[in-house]
């Protein structure tokens, strides 16, 4: 079998109103949803003084960034896959590009911080509802490292050269947090300049970690779902046993 046109006058278009390129977005924002991302993201993150309506609806922008990232989105224009096919039938309070960048540029480091503050929670909550961790209330291990990851193109923000001649790079210190027997998980990320030295705030970023290994999920609102719930459990039942953190050194 042969090709019939040559590859310059083939041109492939999504642009049927009844497909869906990316359905397995679904379960994610569903499991996101039951594990309150949006609801954390309401409580934590303040953007009462921003300018442009950037901090209306905080909560529904948040989310559908993660969205975005999950869909492989790596830039503000890349979030209007979220808006292509399908999309919108299957999800509501879907935001233009332009929107959720008005939102992002809005944010200073205190806000970064609330977005910890809601990765923590959140995370916490995800381990409640699947076994990211099996064997967290046993022994955890928290790892902790200074990373360059080499970049290309001259806009990325927050990019810069630092110890590599001639490379720009982001220069992240990045929280792992694993147990015997499962894979490592993000705990918590924080960008430094790209020349700054490995162990700059590597004490307080353990500090957060060691917060993150311990949160414990809240007490899960069994009221509101319905008689279908055992009368065993009760919403005054106290939450798991979170886990007992292994502290590695800071990174030198």
């Amino acid at each position: 079998m042969r090709s019939s046109h040559a590859a310059a006058a083939v041109c492939a278009s999504f642009d049927d109103m009844n497909l869906v390129a990316y359905a397995g977005l679904v379960p994610v924002m569903r499991l996101a949803e039951r594990c309150g991302l949006s609801r954390l993201a309401a409580a934590e993150v303040k953007l009462s003084r921003a300018k442009n309506s950037a901090g209306a609806a905080a909560d529904t922008k948040i989310t559908g960034l993660v969205a975005g990232m999950v869909a492989g989105a790596d830039s503000i224009d890349d979030l209007d896959v979220l808006r292509h096919g399908a999309m919108p039938t299957l999800f509501g309070g879907i935001r233009a590009p332009s929107t959720l960048g008005t939102s992002l540029r809005a944010f200073t480091h205190g806000h970064a911080r609330q977005l910890h503050a809601v990765q923590r929670k959140f995370l916490a909550e995800l381990t409640a509802h699947a076994p990211l961790l099996p064997g967290s209330g046993a022994k955890a291990f928290i790892d902790v490292d200074s990373t360059h990851k080499r970049v290309y193109g001259r806009t990325k923000q927050g990019a810069e050269y630092g110890r590599f001649k001639g490379i720009r790079t982001l220069h992240p210190l990045i929280g792992t947090l694993c147990t015997p027997t499962s894979r490592p998980v993000i705990a918590g990320v924080r960008m430094r300049r790209g020349k700054a030295a490995d162990s700059r705030g590597a004490p307080n970023f353990v500090s957060e970690a060691l917060a993150t290994a311990v949160e414990r999920p809240a007490a899960p609102a069994y009221a509101s779902c319905g008689p279908t719930h055992s009368s065993t459990t009760s919403a005054s039942s106290p939450p798991a046993t979170g886990p007992e953190p292994t502290s590695r050194s800071p990174p030198a």
